[in-house]
C-alpha cells in the first residue's frame, strides 16, 4: 500500500495443544503484573483468529457480527476466517467490511473492491476503505451489527492504512454502541519502534493520529493504546468496549520470517516478510520520484530511477550501515514510476535483520538520492501541504532537514526522544513481554 492511503498479512500455525480454549485480554489500562510471560519459541504461534475457532467461535454467539477482514484474515487450514464463521449457522454474521485493496484483495493501492455480494457466503461486502468515522457507523447501522471484529496483517508502520481503518472502525463501533473484537496477529517487525512522531496537522489516509513511524505493536496493542489514549479525545470522547484475542506463543521480538506462520500478502506489493521489513523504511521513496519498485518483482527492495548510476550502491555501502547491504541493481518497471525504463539503482539486502534499522537506512538512502540533480519530492494536489514525503514523515522536518544539507544522523537525532515518550506511553497497552 502506500501511493495514497494503502497496505497488510500472515497467518496460522502451531501445535494442537495451542488451540485450546480462546484467550481473551478485555480492554484495561494495563496488562496484569502477574501476567504469564508468552512464549519465546519461534515454533507454535498461534494467531487469535485460530484460538477463537478452535472455540467454536464462542465469544461472538448471540451477537450480530460485523467483519472487516481481507486475505490475511486466515486459520491454518488456509480458510478464511469469514468462510469458517459463515459455515457456523448459530452464529449472526451480518456483513463484510473491505478496507483497501478490498475483502479478497483484488484491488491495487489506493483502490477498493465496489460493494458487492460474495459468492461463497452470500454475505454482503461492503466498500469501507477511505470511510471516514461517520459513514463507518453508517454502514455498520446497515448491516445491523452490534459487533464489530477486525482481523487484519499488518506489517507494523503508521503510513500503512489498515491500521486507520481499525481506529475509524472503533471511534465508529463506539457511537453505535457496539463493541469491538480483534483478532491478533503478529507485528511483523517486532517490538523495535522507530522513526518521527505525525503532527497532527499533516493528518491523512496514511497517517491519522500522532504515532511514530514503526510503532512496534501488534493490531490488538495498538487497539488497546488508540481505546486509552485517543479515543478519550475523539468526538464525544469515551472508549470501545474492545476484547483482543491474543496471539499465543508469540516472541514480541521476533520477525515475520521466525513465527514458523506462512505469509499471506496484506497488499499486492507486500508479497513477502522481506518487503515488509524494507518498507518500514523505504515507503518514503513513494514521495519523491524514484522508482520504490512497483511494477517488479520486490517492491520496496528495489529502488532507482534512470538518473541514477553505480555511484548510488557504491556511496551507501561507504556508509556501512548495520545489517544491510546494497546490490547495484537494474530494472524495468512494468507499472507505476517510469514505467518501461530502465532505472539504476539498489537492491536492498537486509543481511542481519537484528541489527538493520528500517528508518535510519531510509534516511541515508534518501541524503544520497537528493545528491542527484533530477532529484525531486513527489508533489501533492494539497495546496497547504504541497509534498506527500510530509504526510509519509509526517511533518516537513525530513524532507527541509535534508533538502539544507543534513545528514543521516542529524536527521534522525532529532526524534530520538519522541520514540523515547512514544515507548513509555505505549508499555500499559503492551500484551507480549
Amino acid at each position: 500500500m502506500a501511493s495514497a492511503p494503502s497496505r497488510r498479512s500472515l497467518m496460522a500455525g502451531g501445535t494442537a495443544a495451542a488451540l485450546t480454549a480462546p484467550l481473551l485480554a478485555r480492554d484495561a489500562a494495563a496488562a496484569s503484573p502477574g501476567q504469564r510471560r508468552e512464549g519465546r519459541g519461534s515454533h507454535g504461534v498461534t494467531p487469535g483468529a485460530d484460538s477463537a475457532a478452535a472455540g467454536g467461535w464462542r465469544i461472538l454467539r448471540g451477537r450480530k457480527v460485523g467483519v472487516i477482514s481481507n486475505p490475511t484474515g486466515i486459520l491454518r487450514d488456509a480458510r478464511h476466517v469469514v468462510d469458517s464463521m459463515a459455515a457456523h449457522k448459530e452464529l449472526d454474521i451480518v456483513g463484510v467490511f473491505g478496507p483497501e485493496h478490498g475483502f479478497r484483495g483484488s484491488a491495487q493501492a489506493g483502490e477498493s473492491e465496489p460493494e458487492f455480494k460474495d459468492p461463497r457466503t452470500g454475505l454482503t461486502v461492503y466498500d469501507a476503505y477511505g470511510a471516514d468515522a461517520r459513514k463507518m457507523a453508517a454502514l455498520f447501522r446497515k448491516a445491523g451489527a452490534d459487533t464489530v471484529v477486525f482481523d487484519i496483517q499488518d506489517v507494523g508502520v503508521r503510513f500503512y492504512t489498515y491500521i486507520w481503518t481499525m481506529y475509524q472502525a472503533m471511534v465508529a463501533a463506539r457511537s453505535n454502541g457496539a463493541s469491538f473484537v480483534v483478532l491478533d496477529r503478529p507485528n511483523p517487525l517486532g517490538r523495535r519502534a522507530d522513526g518521527p512522531l505525525l503532527r497532527p496537522e499533516f493528518a491523512s489516509g496514511v497517517g491519522l493520529k500522532p504515532i511514530i513511524q514503526q510503532h512496534g505493536m501488534t493490531v490488538g496493542e495498538l487497539a488497546r493504546y488508540f481505546n486509552g489514549e485517543l479515543l478519550p479525545t475523539e468526538g464525544d470522547g469515551g472508549r470501545v468496549e474492545l476484547e483482543v484475542v491474543r496471539v499465543r506463543g508469540w516472541d514480541p521480538e521476533a520477525t515475520a520470517q521466525r513465527t514458523g506462520l506462512p505469509w499471506v500478502p496484506p497488499s499486492p506489493n507486500m508479497p513477502t516478510p522481506d518487503t515488509a521489513t524494507a518498507y518500514a523504511g523505504t515507503g518514503y521513496f513513494e514521495g519523491t520520484n524514484l522508482s520504490e519498485g512497483r511494477g517488479t518483482t520486490q517492491p520496496f527492495q528495489f529502488v532507482g530511477a534512470p538518473f541514477l548510476d553505480y555511484r548510488y550502491s557504491d556511496r551507501l555501502n561507504a556508509l556501512r550501515l548495520p545489517g544491510v547491504r546494497f546490490r547495484e541493481g537494474y530494472f524495468v518497471p512494468t507499472f507505476s514510476k517510469h514505467e518501461g525504463r530502465t532505472c539504476a539503482g539498489v537492491q536492498l539486502l537486509v543481511t542481519d535483520p537484528a541489527r538493520y534499522e528500517a528508518v535510519p537506512t531510509a534516511v541515508a538512502m534518501l541524503v544520497e538520492a537528493r545528491k542527484y540533480e533530477d532529484f525531486a519530492w513527489r508533489e501533492d494536489a494539497d495546496p497547504g501541504r504541497p509534498f506527500w514525503i510530509d504526510k509519509l514523515s509526517g511533518s516537513p522536518r525530513l524532507r527541509e532537514m535534508i533538502d539544507a544539507g543534513g545528514g543521516m544522523a542529524e536527521v534522525t537525532a532529532v526524534w530520538r526522544g519522541e520514540v523515547r515518550d512514544f515507548e513509555r506511553t505505549r508499555r500499559p497497552y503492551l500484551l507480549y513481554r
